[in-house]
């Protein structure tokens, strides 16, 4: 769609600074690394999953967005055979949209070759804004692949689509933040969305934690599949983000690409 990289970009970059802010303004926890070097790194695998998707349009022309305005085109998925309104489709595309990205987080966990990709993300020892970009690009390219057949089965408007993505890379960023919230304020929150608080859980060296609250946007699939956990077991303050194994060697570009290819 028209300008439609464009709008995505600004929302992303405005939300970007804003979380930078308050990070520094009302932080959660004390940094235990130098935030320019893991910046750094984060932003360097950001820009190697930005070629990855740019490659991955030439093997797949069309993108999530780019199918959604095909699948409409060609008649294709539920909602173009489904006169539904506009306003139920946008909805249900939303929701089925998250769901099958909690549903994929969870895989990733369960899975081991899954896993070993999965890890470059969780291998970040201080969680901020920069950590939600902090993906490895074959677990990106993997994610696009789905999305792009479900939404070729789904067949939703391609404005819908720009709207789920928008709300996932935004409330991604949110949850991985290091702001502090009032308590008050996250438990009101975290009934719909996922709060610092909650997602912070899921990077917990222990086990138990991070294979729990795999919500990125809504909360609402871990509260209904008893995936969820209220707070760390250490608290906060206390817990140990990042694997248990690891060093101060996630703050290393070529460490952190390579990571999925190591023994560990």
């Amino acid at each position: 769609m028209e300008n439609e990289t464009i709008i995505r970009l600004s929302i992303f970059l405005g939300l970007f600074a804003v979380l930078a802010l308050l990070e520094a303004l009302v932080p959660r926890r004390v940094r235990s690394q130098s935030r320019s070097k893991r910046w750094a790194t984060n932003w360097g695998i950001t820009l190697a999953n930005t070629l990855t998707l740019r490659a991955l349009a030439f093997a797949l022309p069309l993108l999530a967005v780019g199918a959604a305005v095909d699948a409409q085109t060609q008649g294709w998925g539920l909602f173009n055979m489904l006169n539904w309104p506009l306003w139920l489709e946008f909805m249900l595309t939303i929701l089925i949209l998250d769901f099958a990205i909690w549903l994929q987080h969870l895989i990733t966990h369960k899975v081991p070759v899954l896993w070993r990709l999965h890890r470059v993300h969780h291998a970040d020892v201080d969680m901020d804004v920069t950590t939600a970009i902090r993906f490895h690009p074959v677990e990106i390219a993997l994610s696009m692949i789905l999305k792009i057949g479900l939404v070729y089965l789904l067949g939703p408007a391609a404005l819908a689509v720009i709207a789920f993505e928008i709300l996932l890379n935004g409330t991604a960023m949110f949850n991985h933040a290091n702001i502090h919230l009032p308590r008050w304020l996250d438990a009101i929150v975290r009934r719909v969305l996922v709060t610092p608080d909650m997602h912070r859980v899921h990077h917990s060296v222990h086990r138990a934690e991070h294979d729990s609250n795999y919500g990125f946007a809504l909360s609402i699939w871990d509260q209904i599949f008893g995936t969820y956990i209220a707070q760390p077991k250490s608290g906060h303050d206390g817990m140990q983000v990042g694997l248990e194994w690891q060093d101060d060697r996630p703050s290393r570009f070529g460490w952190s690409l390579l990571l999925p290819f190591a023994r560990k």
